[in-house]
């Protein structure tokens, strides 16, 4: 993403050098990646200009790595979000059913003294972000009210007829429309997609005690519950049950949600209240079988779709933005076309490397943490037991957990 501008290569019959499907945070970073090396770019949205110019509060907070951080900064969207929305994630703790100890990761786990682990943003505050770099670069082009109706990857170009009638041609599209993206099955990509049968339920709870930056991961018998450290004396509530028992934690009034939330999280934050709507969600983890075809590639959750647990969801979609975008600007410099086979095999064999460790680890995790059976019981305590206290192979599974929390290898 570092690469200098260059002079277009556009052919004439083309409307942009690579159409993008979707201006969801991810599309529009790689649009503004894209335009950062001279390649110009139509994203294609099917909301309406108001809705994407002014994004909605979802619930949802989201966990930024240090890498996350820096291609945020490189692209001038970190730059965009308010100071006081932006909290930093110091530690991590896990407990397991009823139990009162926790295994703990923070600095000592990989990462320097006085550092983060991460950094925890409202959703709705990163689209914004995205949308107002976006808007800013001159010659990067969003359309709104723009749905795509078919698709057509050809040997000379790639091709999208839109719903009203409409036909637009690129060398390359880029599909950033969400896990369950229409534009991947059109190109003919599968995915494998875990239903997890279960939905989560966000929300903000402000306490009395001081969260000093700490994220407790509860797997509780019955449901999970993950407080994340916001900012201003509150805590994003994450809550994952089955999805038949998500009705009863939606019908409760305020005040006995923050009680339920306070019954699973003992006494450590002091005495919580609800501080804002609820939002659910299913929970369905999706794994695309190629990111790339023919002048076509996957980006964000189109291309991997995260269970919530290690909050890798948007960190994975601007991961595949710098690389693709990395790809793709080489591609410029030499002169090549930007849709040919190279440039797109090396991006997907380069995110499939960095991704599927952590998607099959964060699943299996999953499945052992909320297996409600007694011999999954018996081996989960037992993993967090050697995990904390029998060296070495406590350092060899602090190691494995801290990658899942963090997309990094942790230090010996």
């Amino acid at each position: 993403m570092s690469a200098q501008p260059t002079s277009s290569t556009l052919s004439s019959a083309a409307d942009a050098d690579v159409l993008i499907v979707g201006a969801g945070p991810a599309g529009l970073a790689l649009a503004c990646a894209l335009d950062a090396a001279g390649i110009s770019s139509l994203l294609l949205e099917q909301q309406d200009s108001a809705s994407l110019s002014a994004p909605p509060e979802d619930g949802r907070d989201i966990a930024l790595t240090h890498r996350a951080r820096q291609v945020m900064q490189q692209l001038g969207l970190w730059q965009r979000l308010p100071s006081s929305s932006v909290a930093p994630l110091r530690e991590a703790r896990v407990l397991d059913g009823e139990a009162t100890s926790f295994l703990q990761f923070g600095a000592k786990d990989g990462h320097s003294a006085g550092q983060p682990l991460g950094w925890l943003v409202p959703n709705h505050l990163i689209r914004q972000a995205a949308h107002d770099e976006a808007r800013s670069r001159a010659k990067l082009r969003i359309e709104c009210g723009a749905r795509v109706t078919a698709l057509a990857l050809n040997d000379d170009m790639a091709r999208v007829s839109l719903a009203d009638g409409r036909s637009l041609q690129a060398p390359l599209v880029v599909a950033a429309d969400s896990r369950f993206s229409e534009t991947r099955r059109r190109a003919g990509i599968g995915a494998a997609m875990r239903d997890f049968g279960r939905t989560v339920i966000v929300a903000r709870v402000a306490h009395e005690g001081d969260n000093q930056g700490i994220a407790w991961e509860c797997f509780r018998y019955g449901n999970t519950l993950a407080l994340l450290p916001m900012n201003g004396g509150q805590c994003s509530a994450v809550i994952t049950a089955r999805s038949d028992q998500a009705a009863s934690w939606l019908a409760l009034d305020d005040a006995g949600f923050a009680e339920r939330v306070q019954q699973q999280a003992g006494s450590r934050l002091g005495a919580l209240r609800t501080a804002s709507a609820r939002h659910a969600y299913p929970l369905v983890a999706v794994y695309a079988h190629r990111f790339t075809a023919q002048r076509f590639a996957l980006v964000g959750d189109a291309a991997v779709g995260m269970h919530p647990v290690t909050a890798h969801g948007y960190n994975f979609g601007l991961y595949g933005v710098q690389v693709l975008a990395r790809e793709l600007a080489a591609a410029r410099r030499a002169g090549t076309d930007l849709g040919a086979g190279p440039a797109l095999q090396r991006y997907d064999a380069e995110h499939r490397r960095v991704t599927l460790p952590i998607y099959l680890g964060t699943n299996a995790i999953v499945s052992l943490f909320t297996d409600e059976r007694t011999p999954a019981k018996a081996l989960r305590k037992a993993v967090l037991t050697v995990a904390e206290r029998v060296p070495p192979f406590s350092g060899l599974i602090r190691r494995a957990i801290t990658r899942q929390l963090t997309g990094e290898v942790a230090a010996a």
